[in-house]
């Protein structure tokens, strides 16, 4: 996928997260996410942390002690910005090319994406993910060891997407949406329905 491809994805995204965060109460946004330990504000919140400047990711990171799922964590939960704040973030975000220091423009990407989920699924609302974009991040997922390992935690077994031209892996061959070989490959197994048995 291209370049513009891309972020137009992440545009979209952020506008539609905005809008859904704003929407939600207090009781949604204190439900608890696909993140283990994380309510759905915490991602929320999380998901305006893209564009924390670098020197700022280093102080917290040496403050976290280099350990980056606490570092993030951590900053989620002291961020107290409210959901109108939130949106309001995410808004200011879309047209900027700017994303955290040692990665590439596919991150936001699977963050927006992921952590959509994350917030939608737990409160029953079906989110929808364009397979096109869903494919890209798979393919970046698919080649990380951390925080995710996909090949090695789903060896012997064939993706085939049944919406988009994704493909990944060798042996058994299991068929599903990319949206939920996205979610599996990212760990989000309460999201990745029937797909998940099948895996085994």
């Amino acid at each position: 996928m291209e370049s513009d491809a891309i972020w137009g994805h992440i545009d979209e995204q952020r506008l539609s997260l905005a809008d859904l965060i704003e929407s939600l109460g207090a009781d949604q946004l204190a439900t608890p996410s696909l993140c283990s330990g994380w309510t759905v504000r915490d991602v929320a919140v999380h998901l305006t942390h893209s564009h924390t400047r670098a020197g700022r990711v280093l102080f917290e990171a040496a403050k976290s002690g280099f350990r980056f799922d606490a570092m993030v964590r951590r900053l989620a939960i002291e961020d107290r910005a409210d959901a109108h704040t939130v949106a309001i973030r995410l808004r200011s975000m879309v047209g900027s090319r700017r994303h955290p220091i040692g990665t590439t423009e596919l991150e936001p990407l699977l963050d927006t994406l992921v952590h959509g989920q994350d917030i939608a699924v737990p409160l029953g609302i079906d989110r929808h993910m364009p397979a096109d974009a869903a494919a890209a991040a798979a393919h970046r997922v698919w080649a990380m060891r951390f925080p995710f390992h996909p090949r090695r935690d789903h060896r012997g077994i064939r993706f085939v997407a049944t919406d988009s031209a994704l493909d990944l892996g060798h042996g058994q061959v299991v068929e599903a949406p990319t949206r939920d070989i996205l979610m599996l490959f990212a760990g989000r197994t309460g999201a990745a329905g029937e797909l998940l048995d099948l895996s085994r």
